[in-house]
């Protein structure tokens, strides 16, 4: 994978900016030494989102942790995401909106450079360590993110049981269709 968690920490304990984030991090929750699933923001909510096949570039298809990054992408608060219809048989696009300032910048998964996707792994993951942060320093800040991540949450799992449900009707006229072509064929 082309996403390394641990080295990414490391650059961010060189980085002057930076370093406190990590700092800070391992203060509350102790030394970052495992892998992204061991984390205990992953554990307690990004691993709660429920995941679906997405369309990505083919090129770099067994690049990176698609699973993780759609989480990622879906339990943040700094971004909003939706998915393309798709053409039938064919996986749907996940696409990511990202508001600056007045802008808001609208890309598709599957359209991405190998660079720009390493940079959302950095930016989420920078995200939920600062939130995790924010979270054991302040007790209303922690009410209001938890708020926020339920929301989050709940839209997601809406989303994904609408999809399931588009799906099943789709599969459910084909049969249909088949039967009765089926059926028109014997006649």
């Amino acid at each position: 994978m082309l996403f390394d968690f641990l080295s990414f920490v490391e650059e961010l304990k060189e980085n002057p900016e930076k370093k406190e984030i990590v700092e800070k991090y391992e203060k509350f929750y102790g030394p970052i030494e495992t892998d992204i699933p061991e984390q205990i923001r992953y554990k307690e909510y990004v691993n709660t989102f429920p995941f679906i096949q997405y369309k990505v570039p083919e090129e770099l298809k067994n690049d990176f942790d698609w699973e993780l990054l759609m989480k990622l992408v879906g339990s943040s608060l700094s971004s909003e995401w939706s998915f393309d219809n798709q053409a039938e048989g064919e996986l749907p696009d996940f696409v990511i909106s990202v508001q600056s300032g007045d802008q808001v910048v609208v890309k598709k998964i599957s359209e991405l450079w190998g660079f720009q996707i390493l940079r959302l792994y950095e930016i989420y993951i920078e995200e939920q360590m600062n939130l995790q942060i924010l979270m054991a320093e302040d007790e209303k800040e922690k009410e209001a993110i938890v708020s926020q991540r339920e929301y989050k949450f709940n839209r997601w799992k809406l989303v994904m049981d609408n999809l399931e449900r588009e799906t099943l009707q789709k599969e459910e006229t084909k049969e249909k269709d088949e039967k009765l072509t089926n059926l028109m064929d014997q006649l």
